[in-house]
């Protein structure tokens, strides 16, 4: 069994026992979390689709982790004037684990 969900802007697949990374999230760490925004789930030859969210479907989950990704490099630069900008990014992120789909 598996289900999307919708968090964040992005979309993830998601089985119960998985242990994903999604946009950050503002909850501490061994709290409960619930995705409302489900969009799709499947059942071993059954499948729900939703238009565009199953109605009183959720996908339960306990937080793991908050933390922050690799740092990714911007530099911007304009060739013969001078211009060189460098700034560097890290991307917050919290970590899941899915306990449950209800649905």
């Amino acid at each position: 069994m598996y289900a999307v969900i919708e968090t964040g802007g992005k979309q993830y697949k998601v089985k119960e026992g998985d242990i994903v990374l999604v946009e950050k999230i503002d909850l501490q760490e061994g709290e409960k979390v619930e995705f409302e925004k489900v969009l799709f789930i499947a059942k071993d030859d059954d499948s729900v689709i939703g238009n565009p969210y199953i109605s009183d479907a959720k996908v339960e989950g306990t937080v793991l982790e908050q933390g922050k990704g690799k740092k990714i490099i911007v530099f911007k630069y304009k060739p013969k004037k001078n211009y060189r900008k460098k700034q560097g990014h890290r991307q917050p992120y919290t970590k899941v684990k899915v306990e449950k789909i209800v649905g």
